[in-house]
């Protein structure tokens, strides 16, 4: 499913403290980087999580090399990660994350065995959106221009 409420998305927002990162780049151009960036400067307390660099310092966090590695109680898993690579981190994080309560997967992220894996477990599953996408558009931080905000240029 990938038709959520946004009474749903927001109360996932709402209850979520801990936030896994699965995929995290320690490039601030990428996409995983300045979403975990975006958050982390929200509030949450996010642990960065990609074998590549753990070890390193990223948000304050020292990047994990997998789910297993994780010892503080974790509220989401957020999955930077092809589609394909999907079921071992969902199945690592449920052996793993004992308060785990959500499952988010990225724009572009979606596997419906692991999605159902998840939620025969209790879990909440969101796939193919983005946690700060959907923040910004739920709390009312969207900047728009143009158009949007009914500001048009004349140079149009």
């Amino acid at each position: 499913m990938t038709g959520y409420s946004d009474d749903f998305l927001k109360s996932v927002l709402q209850r979520t403290k801990v936030i896994a990162v699965v995929g995290v780049s320690m490039n601030p151009v990428r996409p995983s980087y300045y979403v975990a960036r975006y958050l982390s400067l929200k509030g949450y307390t996010v642990i960065p999580v990609n074998p590549g660099h753990a070890g390193a310092n990223l948000f304050g966090q020292t990047v994990r090399a997998s789910l297993s590695e994780i010892a503080e109680p974790v509220d989401m898993v957020d999955i930077f990660r092809r589609s394909e690579a999907v079921p071992p981190i969902v199945s690592a994080a449920l052996d793993a994350l004992p308060n785990l309560r959500t499952i988010w997967m990225q724009i572009g992220v979606e596997h419906a065995e692991a999605a159902r894996a998840a939620e025969d477990r209790g879990m909440d599953v969101v796939m193919n959106r983005c946690p700060k996408i959907e923040y910004q558009r739920l709390f009312g931080e969207l900047r728009m221009g143009g158009f949007a905000t009914g500001i048009i240029s004349s140079k149009l």
